[in-house]
């Protein structure tokens, strides 16, 4: 694996019994990307990220983070922590915002929670939020709080499934900044899945087409919409694609 990769997988297949929902022959990570992965509903967006992050096992193949074998449900705790996702459908705690954000640090037992947890609610503009039940929160701001609950403990890698779907435009648009602000910094590797080629063509800097569990193709964004090499991905991006 180059030695600027982060995440590096190789020939990972993850099947449910008689059925294999992903298969990868290769796909490499570089430290500090910002990857978009696109493709249709069931395309295995969701099954690559939960593998990535280590909450499922490939049924076979190689998951490698930086220069180590990635065992799965088997990964220690110390390796786990540096890598977060974000849920299409996250689960928050019982309690205010404030104390579902400032969770992650004080398992950590990270020093100045509160001035990270406020910075956080500041740059997301959730400030009027934080001594609020979580359990009264729209599905947007749920999805808000688990996104700074994810930022707050800066982790390596953040692995984000859908993490706007449920948020108003202007909400989508400081989203994206503070995701483009961490891409201008290269202080965190990201893994975005999205259904919506404006966003990716936005926020990353390399896009991946994800077709019946199949990876089609990852290219640069300027090449992946300008001139795609898989007529799969020219099919997508020009809105001809049929599910």
């Amino acid at each position: 694996m180059s030695t600027s990769s982060i995440l590096r997988l190789q020939n990972v297949v993850k099947s449910y019994g008689d059925t294999t929902v992903l298969e990868i022959a290769e796909l490499e990570v570089p430290l500090g990307d910002v990857l978009c992965l696109l493709g249709p509903t069931g395309a295995g967006k969701s099954t690559l990220l939960r593998l990535l992050a280590g909450l499922e096992r490939p049924t076979c193949g190689r998951i490698r983070f930086h220069e180590g074998d990635f065992n799965g449900s088997d990964l220690p705790s110390p390796i786990r922590r540096r890598i977060t996702m974000v849920h299409q459908r996250p689960h928050l705690l019982t309690g205010t915002v404030q104390l579902n954000i400032e969770y992650g640090l004080r398992v950590r037992r990270a020093s100045n929670r509160l001035e990270r947890v406020k910075d956080v609610l500041t740059r997301l503009g959730m400030e009027e939020l934080a001594g609020q039940s979580a359990q009264t929160l729209s599905g947007g701001q749920v999805q808000l709080v688990a996104l700074a609950r994810a930022l707050v403990i800066q982790p390596e890698v953040l692995l984000l499934d859908e993490p706007t779907a449920n948020l108003d435009p202007a909400r989508v648009a400081l989203v994206e900044d503070v995701v483009r602000e961490m891409r201008q910094r290269g202080t965190m590797t990201i893994v975005w899945a999205t259904h919506n080629l404006f966003q990716a063509r936005r926020v990353a800097r390399r896009v991946g087409l994800l077709w019946n569990g199949q990876l089609v193709e990852v290219g640069s964004t300027e090449q992946f919409f300008q001139s795609p090499s898989d007529p799969r991905t020219r099919d997508f991006v020009e809105g001809r694609a049929v599910y």
